[in-house]
Order: structure tokens, then C-alpha cells, then sequence
């Protein structure tokens, strides 16, 4: 009998991951030759950082970034627009079952990135990360 996976919060399946990365993959190779028929995207440079896919792999969010990250929402709104011909570019290339809605947000990665070295960098932060270096250094003597 075969073994069914239920979705217990420990994160994507290896499928879901490798078939995200595919998709990852395929949407910058399509963005990037300008395979895609839309004036719009054709003077955008769009990086894909990271395709997260439903568990049944109908669903695929692409989390994108024009380059330099001005016109983020012009960009959403150009890929939105493609979504179907996008749609058919992945499905062409990958051996799936359905070809996955596409869904595209804005990747945040980078702002969040930023924030936290802000918040590393505080005069506070540093204050209290030397007290506990003081405090683990007194317990190994």
C-alpha cells in the first residue's frame, strides 16, 4: 500500500522543491532571452528569486525583482499580464501532469536583508551581543 503524505508543517516536499527550482529556472531563461511578447517586460531585467509550488504543484508563486528594484509594481502587473503565455513557456519545457497557475509578488528578501543588518548594526544590538559574549567567555573560565 502506498504511503500518502499529509502536510504536517515540516516544510515542501523534495518534489515540490525541485520542481519549484525548475520553474525558477525556465520563468529566468524565458525573462532573460525575452520569449515573452510584451513590451512592457522587454526593457526589464527581472531576477526570480525563489518559485514556491503547492503541494498538488497546481500552483507556482515566483518571487520577482526588476533589477535595482525600481518599478517593482509596473513589473507585477507586466508579468501578470504574461501570465499565460509564461504558463505555457513552463509547461512546454517540464514533464508535469498540469501546468502550474503562475502567481508572481514581490521578492522582499533583499529589503529584509538589509533591515536586519540595520538592526545588527544598532549601537544597542552590538551592546548587548558584546555582554553575552562577555557572559559566555566567564563561564568557560
Amino acid at each position: 500500500m502506498a504511503h500518502h503524505r499529509t502536510s504536517s508543517g515540516k516544510g515542501p516536499s523534495q518534489r515540490q522543491l525541485r520542481v519549484g527550482e525548475a520553474i525558477r529556472r525556465k520563468l529566468s531563461e524565458a525573462l532573460m532571452r525575452g520569449e515573452i511578447h510584451n513590451d512592457d517586460l522587454a526593457g526589464m531585467s527581472i531576477t526570480v528569486g525563489e518559485v514556491k509550488v503547492s503541494a498538488d504543484l497546481r500552483v507556482a508563486t515566483a518571487y520577482v525583482l526588476p533589477l535595482g528594484g525600481a518599478g517593482a509594481e509596473a513589473a507585477l502587473k507586466a508579468l501578470s499580464r504574461s501570465q499565460g503565455e509564461l504558463r505555457h513557456v513552463v509547461a512546454r519545457d517540464l514533464q508535469l501532469k498540469f501546468a502550474p497557475e503562475l502567481r508572481f509578488r514581490i521578492d522582499e528578501t533583499f529589503d529584509r536583508m538589509d533591515r536586519m543588518r540595520e538592526l545588527l548594526a544598532d549601537e544597542r544590538v552590538q551592546r548587548d551581543i558584546a555582554a553575552t559574549d562577555d557572559r559566555d567567555d566567564e563561564a568557560l573560565d
